[in-house]
Formats: C-alpha cells, sequence, structure tokens
C-alpha cells in the first residue's frame, strides 16, 4: 500500500499544512509519497524529502504548475494515480478546490474534512457544524481524502527521501490565475498561531477592535482572529474569520473577546486546547466550551489583562 500526500507551497518552501497531512498520511500505513507540482520548485521538494517518514518526494516541474491550479493539479494527480491506495491532501482552499475533481475523474467519492484515522478504510469526520462525529468507510479502490490540520500534529525532520522526476500532465487551458492579494502581517499565520486572540460583535466597531485587542496580541505574540459577526460587520476583513466558513484553528491558547459563541463560531475552535472567554453576558454560549471564563465589561478586562501581563 502507498499513500501520495499533495504538497502545499509557494515553490520554494513548504507551507505548514503538508506537515499536518504526511502525518496523517502516517497513520494509514505503507509507504508515503509527496507530490511537488510547480514550477522551479526544487525548494519545496527539498523540504519535503527531510520530513520524517517521507519515502519518495515526486516532482513535476513546469510552467503551468506555478500557480498550482486544480484543474491542471488533478489532472496530474489523477496522470499518476497507479499504485496509490490514498490520495491525501489538507483542508485548505487549495485541497478544497483539486480533491473533489480528482474524486470525479476517478469516480470516487471523495472523504473531506477528516479529524481521525481508524484504519485504512474507515475515516472520522464532525457533521452538524462540529456538534457531531460521522465515521465513515469507504470501499473505493483509491480515497480521495482531505484532513483538517489542526486534528494532526506536523511531521517532524529527519527524513533522506529520494527525490524522482515525473512527466508533467498537458496544460488543461481552463483556468488562468490573474492576480493575488495577499495580507501581509508580522503576526503569526492564523491557522498555524500557537495562541490566538479573536474578537466578536462585542467589540463594537472596527476602531475598538484594533485598539483593544492588539496590544493583547502583541504582548502575547498572538495571531488576531474574529468571529463572522464582526467580519459581517465590516470590524476586519474576512481572513480573519475563525469559524465553520472560516478558519479551522486548534491553538495552545484562544482568546475569545466579545464572542458570544455561535455554533458556526464554535466549530472553528473549539479544539483549542485552552479557551478563555470574557464576555459581559453569562449565558453567552461561548462559556459553555471554555475552559476559563471571565464575565465582565471587555472594555475594562482586556487593558487590565494588559496592563499585567
Amino acid at each position: 500500500m502507498a499513500v501520495l500526500v499533495i504538497a502545499e507551497h509557494d515553490n520554494a518552501a513548504l507551507k505548514a499544512a503538508t506537515r499536518n497531512t504526511v502525518t496523517a498520511a502516517a497513520r494509514l500505513g505503507g509507504d508515503i509519497h509527496v507530490l511537488v507540482a510547480g514550477s522551479g520548485c526544487a525548494g519545496a521538494a527539498q523540504a519535503a524529502a527531510q520530513l520524517a517518514g517521507v519515502a519518495v518526494v515526486k516532482v513535476a516541474d513546469a510552467a503551468h504548475y506555478a500557480d498550482q491550479t486544480a484543474e491542471n493539479l488533478a489532472a496530474l494527480i489523477v496522470a499518476h494515480k497507479a499504485g496509490y491506495t490514498h490520495i491525501l491532501a489538507a483542508s485548505t482552499s487549495l485541497g478544497k478546490n483539486t480533491m473533489p475533481r480528482v474524486a470525479a475523474l476517478l469516480d470516487v467519492a471523495q472523504i473531506s474534512d477528516i479529524v481521525a484515522i481508524e484504519d485504512p478504510d474507515t475515516f472520522v469526520r464532525p457533521i452538524y457544524a462540529g456538534n457531531a462525529l460521522a465515521t465513515v468507510r469507504s470501499g473505493d479502490a483509491v480515497r480521495a481524502v482531505t484532513g483538517r490540520t489542526p486534528a494532526f500534529d506536523a511531521a517532524g525532520p529527519g527524513g533522506g527521501a529520494k527525490i524522482e522526476a515525473i512527466a508533467a500532465a498537458p496544460d488543461a487551458g481552463v483556468a488562468k490565475l490573474l492576480g493575488r492579494e495577499l495580507t501581509k502581517s508580522a503576526r503569526p499565520e492564523l491557522a498555524a498561531a500557537k495562541i490566538v486572540v479573536s474578537g466578536g460583535r462585542g467589540m463594537g466597531s472596527g476602531e475598538n477592535y484594533h485598539k483593544v485587542l492588539e496590544p493583547l496580541a502583541d504582548k502575547l505574540g498572538a495571531a488576531l482572529g474574529a468571529s463572522r459577526a464582526a467580519v459581517d460587520a465590516g470590524f476586519v476583513s474576512n481572513d480573519y474569520q475563525v469559524g465553520q466558513t472560516g478558519k479551522i484553528v486548534a491553538p495552545q491558547l484562544y482568546i475569545a473577546v466579545g464572542i458570544s459563541g455561535a455554533i458556526q463560531h464554535l466549530a472553528g475552535m473549539k479544539d483549542s486546547k485552552v479557551i478563555v472567554a470574557i464576555n459581559k453576558d453569562p449565558d453567552a454560549p461561548i462559556f459553555q466550551v471554555a475552559d476559563y471564563g471571565l464575565v465582565a465589561d471587555l472594555f475594562q478586562a482586556v487593558p487590565e489583562l494588559v496592563a499585567a501581563l
């Protein structure tokens, strides 16, 4: 049995999600191969080869893989599917865009957002906004799977995989990346941060959000997040959103400030190791999942917390 992991990268380096996906692949047993498709992607391939547990890194280096468009990536994966019982990708925008196409081309069911692996045929995935877990069994010859990265530890260094060049599939020519608008921040990336400070509708305004939460995040070296209500109200942009329709996070510490705890938000952060909630409403649902709760006026409590740190 062999497992193919789809690497995410910027051609120079691997993205963190790939390391978590390698750990998920290791739980299936068998050889782990990593597919690196890009343009001038030798740096990413070398990084993949150093991951513990990886046996082979397969590299498809061609100009039309520079942006890793889903149409071209799916065609490449299917062209090199022989010998693999599982194809794994992270539940990121790339994985969610690519793996349904792979499943359709292979005429198999796609298994999405897994959080645990019971055996090579059986997977656990959340349903109903994370309020229930479904155990699903697949009898397909090839399982096309995406996994939630917070559910699996990142694979460490220590590998020495061989790197093989493979033939590129033809350019599908049906999609072209016109541009990207990247958010630049000195703060940790939200999805991978060890500490997250999030604000909700209770912040009242975007000005209050930044004025109150940024000093706390600076003190803790934390990433900033937000509930959907805060994003919809225009306090911050949607790349801050944590929840079912935003980013799924599981940091060591999650501080929820002025967040009531709607089910969609809880689905994105309830697996955090320690959850601290600050809200003036003692009946707010967020307190049901919080390890520590403070019923207080956030505009008084947060500055006091910052002063004490």
